[in-house]
């Protein structure tokens, strides 16, 4: 019952910027804290940035603060994801997931997220 679906992905230069969006149903969107992970090829998944149910406050890792912005937008049960300054290292599946816990080291855990989304790609050329 559960979907979260991302979507916006795409393939940009470096420098570019794109906005992920992913739209959650099924659960109670403003209970659940939101997060971003991604995966590039041959690595493991990494924490990218991640905002509480209130949208009060939002954490990022230190490779993405300053470029990238998360977002939410509780009436509309999204999440989203701004991704300005691309470089080529953040080529990866970007997947949004939902989590019950609000302290920012736990967010930081891909196992404090109980719904996962499928993830999309971006892709950023030198």
């Amino acid at each position: 019952q559960v979907q979260l679906v991302e979507s916006g992905g795409g393939s940009v230069q470096a420098g570019g910027s794109l906005r992920l969006s992913c739209a959650a149903s099924g659960l109670t969107f403003s209970s659940y804290s939101m997060g971003w992970f991604r995966q590039a090829p041959g690595k493991e998944r990494e924490f990218v940035a991640a905002i509480v149910w209130s949208g009060d406050s939002a954490y990022y890792a230190d490779s993405v603060k300053g470029r990238f912005t998360i977002s939410r937008d509780n009436a509309k049960n999204t999440v989203y994801l701004q991704l300005n300054s691309l470089k080529p290292e953040d080529t990866a599946v970007y997947t949004c997931a939902a989590s019950l816990l609000v302290v920012w080291r736990a967010l930081q855990r891909p196992n404090s997220y109980g719904y996962w989304g499928q993830g999309t790609q971006v892709t950023v050329s030198s």
